[in-house]
């Protein structure tokens, strides 16, 4: 028995000794009992004597002693298998007072003599001097990206930009194929306008034409005095004549200027209710047989537009409703002025407009089916509706055939906009 004691004893010393790992044996008080001879030269010590009796806070740095020993007091009351080190950084003393980094394992242990800690302690100064090194690197690599990235947003901007260029250049060439297209569909477009003009003059000023020479060739027929009623009735032919000519020359020269972008809008402030209500009773004069035009008007009566372009809107208006109107139709117009705007509303009890046309109503010389046989030159609401559009209104409209038209036309209030930037500007 003693000696397989002696053995196990002799084993146990061979392991301890030999072994490749730091391992140091200390009582519950922290005292020394054993030091293996790796620990030694790990700490730099050359005999176990200098080590066996003392404190285990020889081996820790000053500065983490005082720490120390309340936490190995807190170890012995909950004593257990544990690592330290890994995770955080733990530093050694050795003998001639250097620091090198380590990690510990604990493990608790009792015999007759009470209760002990083994700690076995590993230098970890090669592996945190890879670290160390594994560290630069990455950061030496954070840079190089970093250059890297630098160079690729660099030639990503050189490359955008050299695509901005040449997307600017493809753009002016596209945008000169594009003026170039547009002058050349314009130069169409005008082309069809003098055959259709010249179409439409030779067709629209014959009949007029026709008139005022039939009436001026019977004219010469009534040289009696009592035949003024029939000298004045040619008269009169003529004159109407005369207005249908000038009302077809102004289309025409109020299409040229639209198209030539030739016509300025000059807003101004102005009683649009007198306005209105002295245009309908002028076109009074051209209404046929029992007719009536019935004016109404609600809210303020000073509007801010301009009168000229929506005295041409009011009079294609009022000329299209007495045109497609029964003889004794009600020709009805509203406005209004109110904070909103102005609006004007144009109605009558005529021919209407069929589904079919409605979707062509404002497009240039347009005529719908049911209007063939009566004169016109499809140009009066080609003219309202870009009249409207160079004041910013807007335009609706209702129409069934049979049972008349009704055109609304609303401009914003532009008014309260204009005092607005007046006061400001006097401030």
């Amino acid at each position: 028995m003693e000696n397989e004691l002696q053995k196990e004893t002799e084993r146990f010393r061979a392991l301890f000794e030999y072994a490749s790992i730091g391992i140091v044996l200390c009582r519950a008080d922290g005292k020394i009992d054993m030091a293996n001879n790796y620990l030694l030269a790990q700490f730099g010590y050359s005999s176990k004597e200098e080590l066996l009796g003392k404190h285990i806070e020889l081996l820790i740095p000053q500065r983490y002693q005082h720490k120390h020993k309340a936490h190995r007091n807190e170890y012995n009351k909950r004593p257990e298998h544990r690592s330290m080190g890994i995770g955080r950084d733990l530093y050694a003393l050795k003998k001639n007072g250097e620091e090198f980094p380590v990690e510990v394992s604990l493990s608790p242990y009792n015999d007759e003599t009470g209760p002990h800690i083994i700690a076995f302690v590993i230098d970890t100064t090669f592996r945190k001097q890879i670290e160390m090194d594994v560290l630069q690197k990455q950061q030496q690599l954070e840079v190089t990206n970093k250059k890297i990235e630098q160079l690729n947003n660099e030639l990503e901007a050189k490359v955008n930009e050299r695509t901005s260029q040449l997307s600017n250049a493809l753009e002016q060439i596209e945008a000169s194929r594009d003026d170039l297209k547009n002058a050349l569909n314009r130069e169409k477009e005008l082309g069809d306008l003098k055959s259709r003009f010249v179409s439409m003059a030779s067709h629209e000023f014959r009949t007029p034409l026709s008139t005022i020479l039939s009436s001026a060739s019977l004219l010469a027929k009534y040289t009696q005095k009592e035949e003024q009623d029939k000298r004045d009735k040619h008269i009169q032919r003529i004159k109407n004549s005369v207005n249908t000519l000038t009302d077809i020359l102004n289309e025409f020269l109020s299409l040229g200027r639209i198209e030539d972008g030739k016509i300025s809008v000059r807003f101004n402030s102005f009683n649009a209710k007198e306005f209105v209500a002295n245009l309908c009773s002028e076109m009074g004069i051209h209404v046929r047989a029992t007719q009536k035009i019935i004016y109404s008007h609600k809210g303020d009566e000073l509007a801010y537009l301009d009168e000229s372009l929506l005295r041409n809107i009011l009079f294609n208006l009022l000329s299209n409703a007495i045109k497609f109107s029964n003889e004794d139709g009600v020709i009805n117009v509203e406005t209004k002025q109110n904070k909103k705007g102005f609006s004007l509303t144009v109605s009558d009890e005529g021919i209407g407009i069929s589904k079919e046309d409605q979707q062509h109503l404002f497009e240039r010389f347009f005529r719908a089916a049911n209007v063939t046989n009566i004169q016109g030159t499809g140009l009066g609401l080609h003219i309202v509706g870009k009249y409207t559009e160079l004041m910013n209104g807007k335009i609706k409209f209702k129409s069934e055939l049979d049972k008349g038209t009704s055109i609304h036309i609303h401009f914003d209030n532009l008014l309260s906009i204009h005092e607005t930037a007046h006061t400001t500007n006097r401030r």
